[in-house]
């Protein structure tokens, strides 16, 4: 997967290869195409692809054609055209590959379109590029000033400078309508430039800035998924997902778009369980759904007058009990039919080498037993005179001590 520190850094310089985002290989590009058919030779009388498609900064792609019959191969950097002047781009797609590009896109071959490629990019064609480039972070923070400025409610995303350096696009979001035309005219005097405005949603904007989701990997929006579809929160509810919006929402602040990749195997999934609107009747009363296992095919039900317990029952016997309350039968009770229920047991891991532990020659160290310090030094000494005092006044005869034995030395003196 193609990584997205082009597009993200400030300078759109990569932190590993540092080519400046001018790459050939297209190793540092995000939403890479690899072209399979580049071995494959074209039937004779067959002419070569005459479309390329193009890529700009953040993964923006446009088709144009080689009118002029230049030599072009992939990661080749170009100059085409564009209103005013031109703009430069790396060819990031060629040949058999671009009509699928082309069909999917929903662009005919022969549209007005697609605009040509002027030529081949000179050196001074890439120096006034990268200059341009350059500029952008710059651009971004005085564009922010101005619209705090003006007070307006819009949000500054990112800039986009053309090739040539004499128009920069300003990506914007806001919730509401605005009134930008002051904005133009202070954008046009402070870098006399030609400014465009284009507004874009919250997920076109995570998926141009990028960056790192729950999951531990880049973004999906800005690595590879080009469609965005609209997410709803019945997917997390056909998943049996709850309903909590820090865990659900990415970091667009809408929910992540991952819900909807698994979303067709629970629904295939759920066939074959019955509604949960569906009541069953037995002759103790009615039961109401509660939960269900789709891993599992187990659903849990319980009375409506008696809720303390829930009765776990299989996708089969959820059916049975059905068919026979259409057929107006009613059903005994729900413990009949949790009591069928067989419970696998699940083996646990048995030693079969018969090894023992690995610590069986290791001596269990023995605790010392502390002895415990009085916490209070007045209560102690209070105890001992009240002990004193109670005791009774026995006189003890006092013990003699034996006299004192001489050294040799001082008898023999």
């Amino acid at each position: 997967m193609s990584c997205n520190n082009c597009s993200s850094t400030i300078n759109s310089t990569p932190k590993g290869c540092k080519s400046n985002g001018n790459c050939s290989t297209g190793s540092c590009e995000k939403l890479s195409v690899f072209d399979w058919l580049s071995n494959m030779s074209l039937p004779t009388g067959q002419k070569p692809m005459d479309v390329f498609e193009v890529r700009f900064k953040n993964g923006r792609k446009h088709f144009y054609r080689n009118v002029d019959n230049l030599n072009i191969s992939m990661g080749e950097i170009v100059a085409v055209e564009s209103s005013p002047g031109h703009d430069i781009g790396v060819v990031s797609l060629s040949g058999e590959l671009v009509k699928i590009q082309l069909k999917k896109k929903g662009v005919a071959i022969n549209s007005e379109e697609i605009k040509k490629i002027y030529r081949i990019a000179t050196q001074k064609d890439i120096d006034i590029w990268t200059a341009a480039r350059d500029k952008e972070y710059k651009t971004q923070y005085r564009g922010r000033e101005i619209i705090s400025r003006l007070e307006l409610k819009m949000k500054l995303s990112d800039v986009e400078y053309q090739g040539d350096g004499n128009k920069a696009t300003f990506y914007y979001t806001a919730d509401e309508r605005v009134d930008f035309r002051q904005l133009i005219r202070d954008l046009a005097s402070a870098f006399s430039i030609r400014v465009e405005m284009k507004q874009v949603g919250l997920r076109q904007e995570a998926a141009r800035l990028g960056g790192i989701g729950s999951c531990g990997r880049e973004l999906c929006c800005s690595t590879w998924l080009t469609d965005l579809r609209k997410v709803n929160t019945a997917a997390a509810r056909y998943q049996q997902l709850s309903l909590n919006p820090q865990k659900l929402a990415g970091q667009c602040g809408k929910l992540k778009c991952c819900l909807n990749y698994e979303l067709d195997t629970y629904l295939d999934a759920l066939k074959d369980f019955p509604k949960h609107d569906v009541e069953l009747k037995t002759e103790k009363g009615i039961a109401v759904f509660i939960k269900m296992d789709i891993f599992k095919n187990l659903l849990w039900y319980t009375y409506k007058n008696d809720r303390s317990k829930w009765y776990k029952l299989t996708v089969d016997q959820t059916k049975e009990i059905i068919e026979q309350n259409n057929k107006n039968i009613t059903v005994s009770s729900l413990e009949d039919f949790e009591n069928e229920l067989i419970v696998e047991k699940v083996n646990d891991f048995e030693n079969v080498v018969g090894q023992d532990s690995l610590t069986r020659f290791d001596t269990p160290k023995r605790k010392k037993r502390r002895k415990k310090k009085p916490s209070n030094k007045n209560a102690v000494a209070a105890k001992k005179t009240v002990q004193k005092e109670t005791r009774p006044n026995v006189k003890r005869k006092s013990k003699k001590r034996p006299p004192r034995r001489k050294p040799n030395n001082e008898k023999n003196a």
